[in-house]
């Protein structure tokens, strides 16, 4: 596998409004623990959609991981320019951060958010460049955006071949186990 989609649940989903927030390192762990094997075979490129959340956690994850897996490399495809813009001042900070570090950025449409059918697109995009999905979703946890991109993702997978990763809540929360610190409770 050259090529990984992440994505998963938005910050917000998970009840998370700051960057200070306990979880994220945990969730952070996770992805990491779950891109190591990856990376130790060979994974060149993971590719997110850059929203707040599992997406530019995992960024951050893959720009720590460098050092260790220098062909590794980290994108950002947007559905839409500027999706960041209505984000309070602090998030747009942050990620703004993150994309000086990228090492590819770029966005489907050229425009600003016009309608659901940028984001389709997006999705298209993601799944027809990639050759698997790392998604953070836990349907027991209760209904999110994620599922869209997961039913998407099974679909895939079924037609041919494509590559499903999953990340739950009892995963991160076994991450938290082995530092032996409870998580806070998530709000999905």
């Amino acid at each position: 596998m050259k090529n990984l989609l992440v994505t998963g649940y938005r910050a917000h989903e998970l009840g998370i409004f700051d960057q200070k927030h306990q979880a994220i390192s945990y969730i952070k762990k996770a992805i990491e623990a779950r891109l190591e094997p990856l990376a130790e075979e060979g994974l060149e490129w993971v590719i997110t959609p850059g929203q707040y959340g599992t997406d530019l956690w995992a960024c951050e994850v893959v720009l720590g991981m460098k050092k260790r897996y220098p062909q590794l490399q980290v994108a950002v495809i947007t559905a839409y320019l500027n999706p960041e813009e209505k984000w309070n001042e602090d998030k747009q900070q942050y990620y703004r951060d993150i994309v000086k570090s990228l090492d590819y950025y770029g966005s489907v449409s050229r425009q600003p958010y016009q309608g659901v059918w940028q984001l389709t697109a997006r999705d298209e995009l993601l799944l027809r460049k990639t050759d698997g999905i790392l998604l953070f979703y836990d349907e027991e946890a209760g209904e999110a955006s994620p599922k869209y991109m997961k039913r998407r993702a099974l679909k895939k997978r079924e037609e041919d071949g494509y590559h499903y990763f999953s990340l739950t809540m009892d995963s991160v929360q076994d991450i938290a186990n082995e530092g032996q610190w409870d998580m806070p409770d998530f709000q999905t």
